[in-house]
């Protein structure tokens, strides 16, 4: 009997010993899965900090490009404005000097009659047109059409051409 009780006292002494050791394993699985779950929400929050961030700066974006939009149609209709202003003023309609005259495209080598490069036709501000100065006595930008002509006026011929400088 003695057998019995000392094995029945050694088995209640192991079985709680075996069961806290796999408690303790259990626990200690448990813990890091914790922490693995604690990290994942941690990355979480953190894409998320990061999305919002991301919208924040798209929506700035959007703002600068509407701005910038704004600014581009104010300055078309500055422009526009301005046209409709100079065109009255400064660069009125082109009269030809001969009737039933119709234009044609010229090109470079072209002789031109004298009534086309009068003084009537002299383009004298070469910087309002962005035209490289004439470097030559004989050398004048007229105006011909809706284009302006470099032309030697002794012989009539067409040294360059400015297409559709006018509008």
């Amino acid at each position: 009997m003695r057998k019995f009780i000392l094995l029945a006292a050694m088995a209640a002494i192991i079985v709680p010993t075996a069961a806290t050791a796999q408690r303790n394993d259990r626990t200690e699985r448990e813990r890091i899965a914790a922490k693995h779950v604690q990290k994942v929400r941690q990355n979480a929050r953190q894409d998320r900090r990061a999305v919002s961030q991301v919208r924040k700066n798209v929506r700035q974006d959007r703002r600068v490009v509407r701005q910038v939009r704004q600014n581009v149609r104010q300055d078309r209709r500055a422009v526009s404005q301005v046209r409709r202003n100079t065109v009255g003023r400064n660069r009125s309609a082109y009269i030809a000097p001969m009737r039933n005259w119709r234009y044609r495209p010229v090109n470079v080598g072209y002789r031109l009659q004298p009534s086309f490069y009068g003084s009537r036709y002299y383009i004298s501000d070469y910087r309002a047109y962005h035209l490289q100065t004439p470097h030559g006595r004989w050398l004048r930008w007229i105006r011909y059409g809706n284009d302006l002509l470099l032309v030697n006026i002794r012989t009539g011929r067409v040294l360059n051409v400015v297409h559709y400088r006018y509008w």
